[in-house]
């Protein structure tokens, strides 16, 4: 496989696991306070690619040098996931969903201004196929509920996140210098982690850890190992592959993964006019999958 296609077979994982923490995470968003639960989760996966990152290319003293990138992108990734719990608790998740969906927009958007990355005209059709064929499927094709679309301050809020979310793909190319994407994850989810305990410190206090039901902690090693660690790592090992708006349009498939795994979880399976939705998505990744005519934006970086 070439290393453009590496990149678009780890988007698809990692929509796929994306997905299964939205119907996980909803289980537990209500039973504990989001820096608490999202410090726990960067403190987990920390634990877990830094594990792996030993058995395999090792620590390398050089990964630590200008440690100020990996506060930068922790505290960036860090932001989103406090906002997205922040913003669910008012937030219908309908409306939270359809804001999600623009954030490989602003992805393209803040992918020109960091690294000069062209959006063509093709990738500009794939992601406004693909932006459409979500918001079909999260309104589940229901125009009464497009309709009824409100902004409200939970959706402010959790747009905020999504911006967090779109910057943090372009910001992974521009500051990697070679470090693999293990280590590189393991040095964000550390400093995410980090930065997280001391601004949320009073919620960690707060919460009783230890009678917490079970099925926050199924959750809560769900959304840490496969939401957070894995996907971290799939990300970063993207992002280096590809442009950053290719990268955020794997969030259109999240709401068709999230049908799937409804309907595994045994819920009421939708309707067939939902599956147009599902199908201009799947069309938009095909048009992304084609390789772009002329230079890449920028090259893999290369370790010293």
């Amino acid at each position: 496989m070439s290393q453009q296609a590496r990149g678009h077979l780890a988007m698809l994982i990692f929509s796929a696991l994306v997905a299964g923490s939205f119907s996980l995470g909803s289980l537990i968003a209500n039973q504990i306070a989001p820096e608490a639960i999202t410090a726990a989760r960067f403190g987990i996966a920390s634990v877990v690619i830094g594990g792996a990152a030993l058995m395999t290319t090792g620590l390398p003293r050089s990964a630590a040098q200008a440690s100020w990138r990996y506060l930068v992108l922790g505290g960036v990734f860090a932001a989103y996931f406090v906002l997205m719990f922040y913003g669910l608790k008012t937030a219908p998740p309908v409306n939270a969903a359809a804001v999600f969906t623009l954030t490989p927009v602003m992805a393209a958007f803040a992918g020109w201004i960091l690294l000069r990355q062209i959006t063509t005209p093709r990738m500009a059709l794939a992601l406004t196929l693909g932006a459409v064929g979500a918001l079909w499927v999260i309104f589940r094709a229901d125009w009464q509920a497009v309709r009824a679309f409100d902004i409200g301050q939970g959706e402010i809020i959790y747009f905020w996140g999504c911006v967090a979310h779109a910057l943090y793909t372009p910001l992974v190319r521009k500051l990697n210098r070679g470090e693999p994407a293990v280590v590189f994850t393991f040095g964000t989810l550390l400093a995410g982690c980090l930065m997280l305990t001391i601004y949320g410190w009073s919620e960690i206090r707060a919460t009783d850890w230890a009678n917490l039901p079970a099925i926050v902690w199924v959750g809560l090693i769900y959304v840490s190992v496969f939401a957070t660690a894995a996907s971290f790592v799939l990300v970063q090992y993207s992002t280096l592959r590809l442009p950053s708006a290719k990268v955020m349009a794997y969030t259109y498939l999240v709401p068709s993964w999230v049908i799937l795994w409804e309907i595994s979880l045994g819920q009421q399976a939708v309707g067939p006019v939902v599956y147009f939705g599902a199908g201009l998505t799947i069309l938009a990744l095909v048009l992304l999958l084609k390789s772009e005519e002329g230079k890449p934006a920028r090259p893999l970086p290369q370790a010293d």
